[in-house]
């Protein structure tokens, strides 16, 4: 022990200078799994498991990062860590590694529980989400929410004497608001718009019920996300959107595909509170 006391200071070598006048936007650490704790509108707070992105930039005349800081910042943390503290993470981030900007990427299950239409059978449904956040010349965070639904084909409905084919699609909403926007909310918008939602456990009448209620509302993949799109510009705290919507199709080999974008309506870039 004393030897390694009276050791000389270890070289720092990401410290060094480089003369290759290369800056990197990027550095830094991914797919570190840590729990975290996400608002739930009906009790309160969700724990979970999060897959954690971090990295920052670095100067051109600096060789690389510090690593480990990344990971000390993080585990400073000793239980979870949680929407209101990124500000704090980010801005510890800029201070240690002495950075113009700092990103986290926190993506993760979400669980909501649901009942089946008829029965009322309940059980738990998963929501691959995304937190993504920014702090420094530019301050920003988005929300992503990816939500299965049901999709019955409007032309294969028309021109078929028994019955439609429908598919399994996934629509993904990445949204920048102000305020408090709840993932539950975006679930609700993205079901109401398809031909019918997805639920965990389904007995009998809740089955006939789902398919007959899917081929009462037949849905274009074109259709899915101009009807997402409408809801969306309903809700006043969202400043910017975008919807992804893929129909995994069952009777091609391809998959059907549509995307809409829209501009800022005001400021977006916005760091949660906290």
């Amino acid at each position: 022990m004393t030897k390694i006391l009276d050791a000389a200071p270890l070289a720092d070598v990401q410290a060094h200078p480089d003369t290759r006048r290369v800056p990197i936007s990027r550095v830094g650490v991914q797919n570190v799994r840590f729990p975290i704790s996400v608002r739930d509108r009906r009790k309160a707070a969700q724990h979970t498991i999060a897959n954690i992105d971090m990295s920052v930039d670095l100067p051109h005349d600096f060789k690389g990062t510090h690593m480990s800081r990344f990971m000390e910042i993080l585990n400073s943390y000793d239980d979870e860590i949680s929407v209101e503290a990124l500000p704090a993470i980010l801005r510890t981030m800029r201070q240690r590694l002495h950075a113009e900007t700092a990103h986290l990427g926190i993506s993760f299950p979400y669980f909501m529980e649901k009942e089946a239409p008829v029965t009322g059978a309940a059980g738990l449904l998963s929501y691959d989400c995304a937190f993504d956040a920014s702090s420094g010349v530019e301050d920003d965070f988005i929300l992503t929410v990816k939500i299965p639904v049901t999709t019955l084909c409007p032309c294969s409905r028309e021109i078929s004497a028994r019955g439609a084919h429908n598919q399994r699609s996934i629509v993904t909403v990445k949204t920048r608001f102000t305020g408090q926007l709840w993932i539950e909310d975006v679930v609700a918008l993205v079901d109401a718009s398809a031909s019918c939602e997805l639920y965990p456990v389904l007995k009998r009448a809740d089955e006939k019920w789902v398919t007959e209620h899917a081929y009462d509302n037949p849905r274009f993949v074109e259709d899915l996300v101009r009807e997402v799109t409408l809801r969306l510009r309903a809700l006043h705290q969202v400043t910017w959107f975008s919807v992804n919507v893929i129909n995994f199709e069952s009777i091609h080999e391809h998959d059907a595909y549509a995307q809409v974008e829209e501009p800022a309506r005001a400021s977006s870039r916005e760091l949660p509170a906290g």
